[in-house]
């Protein structure tokens, strides 16, 4: 039997937009996220902007009970998942429970936690601290939080591979679901703005900014880039077998053609100049999409506004796709949220979510400046009106990581 998977649900919290609306509109206005950061004092950095989630209360989303001893991560996944789940209309019972599962990318989520653990059993003793705060230490805590908070048996796992931890969160729930052995997963990253994860962008003057002479800007394949502008939020996708939600009348946004992935290991920190990872992940998630690489009519691109990322997506675009890779509309939603590290995979999938549903390409914000080394439809400060039927998205890092999803307008 063939199985297919759809996109039921979405739940979204970035610097741009809270909720999947709000969200979408501003991809649709260009509107950007990062701000003057207000979580913490930012005397010690030349830099003091980033994608933070202002103003977020998440009584809004889960009530006002059981939140005293989450953390900032956790709260803003068990916020996201509830608007994933109200969205994909699923209501979740002890008689389906194990049919649904969970399944987040993150890797920095608890470093503050863990910091500030740390800090009190060092300074005032181990008898000082405060056990309810342990759990938080965990990588894999708001994943289980969001099964606890939502009564999800079916299965939970949390996947951290850097940069591409919420594109492989995705590819685990979309192999269980084509093994028959889920019907529902809720899918996607969080990551957290504090500053412990700040200060190691800064430190490794991978922020925009952040090197002696230059300023801030965060412009995506444009001539000026000179780092990233570091993000946070969280996002959650139903994930969801096809003849399950056709059984119940969901609505279904779009359909999940097939992943890629390729670990390309080159040096600590850099980026293989060959591309060698990304040329592989792009081809590997056409070849298992059955898709033909003229069929892709827009690239959700990794794009973070560092010099050699973004000359080395733009070269294997042109690599993998020919001539066709000149009349594919490529745009870099980080140009509004900013790099959200592990979540910018998820919110480049929700974002492509929403270019099917509003039927429009997002823009690559602040683009002024032509780059020779970047030659391609980088869809300029505006976004498009356009009926989309085949999205890749790609993700990658200096890590090693690649990996890619193609995603389809959904055929009956």
């Amino acid at each position: 039997m063939n199985r297919r998977v759809v996109i039921t649900g979405v739940g979204v919290l970035a610097g741009n937009g809270k909720g999947k609306d709000e969200y979408w509109q501003s991809l649709k206005d260009g509107k950007v996220g990062y701000k003057p950061i207000s979580l913490f004092e930012t005397d010690q950095f030349i830099v003091k902007i980033a994608g933070e989630v202002s103003d977020f209360d998440p009584t809004k989303y889960v009530g006002t009970k059981g939140l005293r001893t989450l953390d900032r991560s956790t709260k803003l996944l068990i916020s996201a998942a509830r608007m994933a789940i109200d969205d994909s209309g699923f209501k979740i019972t002890d008689e389906n429970t194990d049919d649904v599962g969970v399944s987040v990318g993150t890797t920095l989520g608890s470093l503050k936690s863990i910091s500030d653990f740390d800090y009190v059993t060092l300074t005032e003793g181990p008898r000082y601290t405060n056990p309810a705060l342990f759990p938080n230490t965990v990588i894999n805590s708001p994943a289980s939080q969001v099964s606890i908070w939502n009564n999800i048996q079916g299965f939970n796992t949390t996947i951290s591979t850097g940069f591409t931890s919420s594109i492989d969160a995705m590819s685990y729930a979309y192999d269980f679901i084509m093994m028959d052995r889920i019907k529902v997963v809720y899918t996607g990253s969080v990551e957290e703005l504090c500053m412990q994860t700040y200060y190691g962008f800064y430190a490794l003057k991978f922020l925009s900014g952040s090197k002696e002479g230059e300023s801030f800007i965060n412009c995506p394949f444009d001539k000026r880039r000179n780092g990233v502008t570091f993000g946070e939020g969280a996002c959650l996708i139903a994930f969801e077998d096809y003849d399950h939600a056709k059984a119940r009348g969901a609505r279904m946004y779009c359909e999940v053609l097939g992943f890629g992935y390729y670990f390309d290991p080159f040096r600590v920190n850099r980026y293989n100049p060959r591309g060698i990872g990304v040329k592989a992940a792009i081809r590997e998630a056409l070849k298992n999409a059955q898709v033909e690489p003229h069929e892709i009519d827009y690239i959700c691109a990794n794009a973070n506004s560092t010099v050699a990322a973004d000359k080395i997506e733009t070269e294997a675009i042109k690599e993998v796709f020919g001539e066709h890779a000149y009349k594919i509309p490529i745009s870099a939603v980080k140009s509004m949220t900013g790099e959200c590290y592990s979540l910018s995979g998820s919110l480049a999938v929700a974002a492509s979510v929403g270019a099917f549903d509003q039927d429009f390409i997002p823009p690559t914000a602040n683009y002024k400046e032509k780059d020779p080394d970047c030659d391609l439809d980088y869809v300029p400060n505006k976004s498009r009106k356009a009926r989309l039927n085949k999205i890749l998205v790609v993700s990658f890092g200096p890590n090693g990581s690649h990996s890619c999803v193609v995603l389809g307008r959904l055929k009956e």
